[in-house]
């Protein structure tokens, strides 16, 4: 089939290879320039995907990246895999959405299929993406809602194997985008309504912000009285059943945790429905920073002031260069507003703000463990004696100490 992935970033860029390779023919459309010239010449920043494949892909011609939109004129399928994140006052923000919508209305000749991928509230498809498109065109198009489930630097789990929820707003809908993802996904799964499909991711990862709340208001908690909360849950977790393990953290990152429960919370408050909890557990991840700055103040001899403080790891998890909604980020600006000189080392990202990436540096006052990436030799703390807290929500392998 002739296929178009509109947005070529973590998720738009893993399913158009992954159609490729399949049989279809993809353009994989991005208004970004400099990502379709990189990708045009085989290089990419999504982990698992080889610079080799893609360039094959090209050569056989079943993967096209672009920026032009005369490509995407002739799809048999266009599939919306756009970014959906907060604005400035952690709203929900459809602008990209928006502009998804309206590209196809003014772009495609023919009948298609339009799958929506990118991550929203209840409703998106029918209620705001369908509107905008037919009120701009008067193709007969399909429409369906297949949430993705992408985890960046997953060597276990990829497009393929992870089951994939999808729903249309008709019956033929429904079976035409089911007959696609069979082609590369091995697990398919049909709901009864594009809005189940869409609460379903949601609910994944409101699961997730909830229940780390929970152990970030543990920690808080356990640091009163005396006793450690990482310990303790691993304690916890050696029940054999009735129990799964969150661990405290600085705070939570990348697209989907610290980002969908908002949209649920946006269509409950659209419905007449407060989200208390959810909108509880947002508010107790956010704190968490300003919370272990209060305890780094505790824990050290000197005032954070002057001190030279080096972070290991920046990206939201260890593997990936990804830093959306990265709490390393904020504890970085936070850090030096108190004072502090802050340098950081991560393998995986090259550049932030102007800084490079700085090897760990054995003379600085204190370092920090964010992301333990495997790449990083901890050794050179270890072997100078540097003062370091581990704040990571990973497995302590060094001994030293856990701040929560």
């Amino acid at each position: 089939m002739n296929l178009t992935v509109i947005g070529q970033g973590y998720v738009g860029l893993t399913l158009a290879i992954g159609a490729a390779r399949a049989g279809h023919e993809v353009v994989g459309f991005d208004i970004d320039e400099d990502l379709i010239a990189n990708l045009s010449l085989g290089k990419t920043f999504v982990p698992g995907i080889q610079q080799d494949i893609i360039r094959d892909l090209i050569l056989n011609k079943s993967y096209l990246p672009s920026s032009s939109i005369q490509k995407l004129k002739k799809s048999e399928v266009v599939i919306i895999t756009v970014p959906t994140p907060l604005d400035v006052n952690r709203n929900p923000d459809f602008k990209y959405l928006t502009s998804a919508s309206k590209l196809i209305a003014e772009s495609i000749d023919t009948d298609c299929l339009i799958v929506n991928e990118s991550t929203s509230y209840p409703g998106t498809l029918r209620n705001f993406i369908k509107p905008i498109i037919e009120s701009e065109s008067k193709r007969h198009f399909l429409y369906a809602a297949a949430p993705e489930r992408i985890d960046p630097g997953n060597n276990q789990w990829n497009l393929s194997n992870t089951p994939r929820v999808i729903s249309g707003l008709t019956q033929e809908s429904t079976e035409a985008a089911v007959g696609l993802y069979k082609t590369f996904c091995s697990q398919v799964i049909t709901v009864s309504s594009p809005e189940v499909a869409e609460a379903s991711k949601l609910f994944e990862n409101t699961f997730r912000q909830v229940n780390i709340a929970l152990a970030n208001e543990f920690s808080v908690i356990s640091n009163r009285i005396g006793f450690s909360a990482h310990e303790a849950i691993s304690a916890a977790a050696t029940k054999p059943f009735g129990f799964m393990p969150f661990f405290p953290g600085i705070g939570v990152g990348g697209h989907c945790i610290p980002i969908d429960p908002t949209y649920l919370s946006y269509a409950a408050e659209a419905a007449g429905v407060q989200a208390s909890l959810i909108n509880l557990a947002n508010n107790t991840n956010l704190k968490m920073i300003e919370h272990t700055i209060d305890l780094l103040k505790s824990k050290i001899s000197k005032k954070i002031n002057g001190m030279t403080i080096q972070l290991a790891g920046i990206s939201y998890k260890p593997g990936i260069a990804d830093l959306r909604e990265s709490p390393a980020l904020t504890l970085m600006d936070r850090l030096a507003e108190y004072g502090a000189e802050v340098s950081w080392c991560d393998p995986h990202v090259i550049e932030y703000k102007g800084k490079k990436s700085e090897e760990l540096n054995p003379k600085v006052d204190l370092g920090l463990i964010i992301t333990p990436h495997k790449e990083i030799n901890f050794e050179i703390w270890k072997a100078a004696k540097t003062e370091v807290f581990d704040l990571s929500a990973n497995a302590n392998s060094y001994g030293w100490a856990k701040i929560f």
